[in-house]
């Protein structure tokens, strides 16, 4: 089975399932992996009658499994991602004695996955971002790109190379105008350019606002419409800085879904790399976690090594330190930490997890929540 295929199964079951939200984004992916204008057309058809008809869950249902059936008819050309698009080895930047230095930091990254970058603020995760973007220098070290096609001049790398920072500067007019303009730069015929814009108005939630302008526009929505303007011009590579800022729980989890669907195309594979605050979010969608400290790189494949010799538990719980140290006797407790109003729990790295929450059962005691961090980059915060 081609991965276009895994695809249309899975929207299949999402939808006898009748989970139509995520379901009908993953429609779209596939729609617009196919390419294929006819398609797109029928997808931005039912696009507007689903937000006409928000209620009409069943018809939703059987009108999606029919465009999936069409979907079903069209060849669909993937590409390899077995290369990497960009290699990094030992970057270096450094801005003079006795101030902030970044690196040496080498990474590698392939096409069609997600690459999360946290760390406090002021660490270098903006410094990083801004070198992999070729929009600032650094001093030592190699970087080198691996695109479809060699760019044939900067306005080419910038097309195939995005950098979006956290704020974006303001822009003029309705929001679909500005996404047709993106397209009318790169010669695309007016009927193709309506479709494809609508398309991508469909795909990133945008259908309802459409028609207004910057100021009207939460900054939510403001993010979606940067995403949506970058790609239409079918970037290789996209460095989004702080992109969950300013947004709230369910519409982080919202935009990252759609961020990992997206780097994921059939048709046209992305190289995501996404800084954030958002640790925990961040970590359920990244295929690598890349963390800086002071300017200094590690990543989480570190944390499976065999230095990593502790099970790591933080848990939120009114009960005292005593209380906790008691129920954890028997385990043979090796450290227990008090950060920030929150406990972490260092055990031999033979005691399992499974054992812990056993024992805080046992005794009754009243757990807020409790989070394995033994593989996460979150324990390079507490430490």
């Amino acid at each position: 089975m081609t991965k276009h295929q895994q695809r249309v199964a899975e929207v299949y079951h999402f939808f006898e399932n009748k989970d139509t939200v995520l379901g009908f984004r993953k429609l779209l992916d596939c729609a617009m992996d196919t390419q294929n204008m006819e398609i797109y057309r029928q997808a931005i058809e039912l696009t507007d009658w689903k937000e006409k008809f928000p209620t009409y869950i069943d018809e939703l249902v059987e009108k999606s499994k029919n465009l999936l059936q069409n979907i079903e008819k069209i060849p669909v050309k993937e590409h390899s991602l077995e290369k990497s698009v960009l290699r990094a080895r030992n970057i270096l930047k450094s801005y003079g004695s006795n101030r902030f230095s970044l690196g040496p930091i080498s990474v590698e990254i392939n096409k069609g996955q997600v690459y999360g970058l946290v760390g406090e603020n002021g660490n270098g995760k903006t410094t990083l971002l801004r070198i992999l973007a070729k929009e600032i220098s650094y001093n030592e070290g190699e970087l080198n790109y691996s695109f479809n096609e060699e760019p044939k001049n900067d306005y080419d790398l910038r097309t195939k190379l995005v950098y979006i920072p956290q704020r974006t500067e303001k822009w003029y007019g309705s929001l679909k105008d500005n996404l047709k303009f993106v397209l009318s730069n790169y010669g695309i015929p007016p009927e193709e350019n309506e479709t494809r814009t609508l398309m991508m108005i469909a795909r990133l939630g945008l259908w309802n606002y459409k028609h207004l302008k910057w100021s009207e526009l939460s900054s939510g929505y403001k993010m979606r419409f940067e995403l949506a303007r970058t790609l239409l011009r079918k970037p290789e590579i996209l460095l989004l800085d702080e992109p969950l800022a300013n947004l709230d729980v369910l519409a982080q989890q919202v935009i990252l879904e759609d961020l990992k669907s997206i780097a994921n195309s059939v048709n046209n594979p992305i190289a995501l790399i996404l800084s954030s605050q958002q640790l925990y979010e961040v970590e359920k969608v990244s295929d690598k976690v890349i963390f800086l400290k002071n300017g200094q790189y590690k990543d989480n494949s570190e944390l499976q090594s065999s230095e990593n010799t502790h099970l790591i538990i933080e848990i939120d719980t009114p009960e005292s330190r005593d209380r906790l140290l008691e129920i954890f006797a028997a385990l043979n407790i090796e450290k227990l930490n008090f950060n920030g109003g929150i406990f972490v729990a260092y055990f031999s790295s033979q005691t399992q997890f499974s054992e812990v929450m056993k024992a805080l059962g046992n005794a009754g005691a009243e757990i807020v929540y409790i989070r394995n961090i033994s593989s996460s980059t979150r324990r390079f915060f507490v430490n």
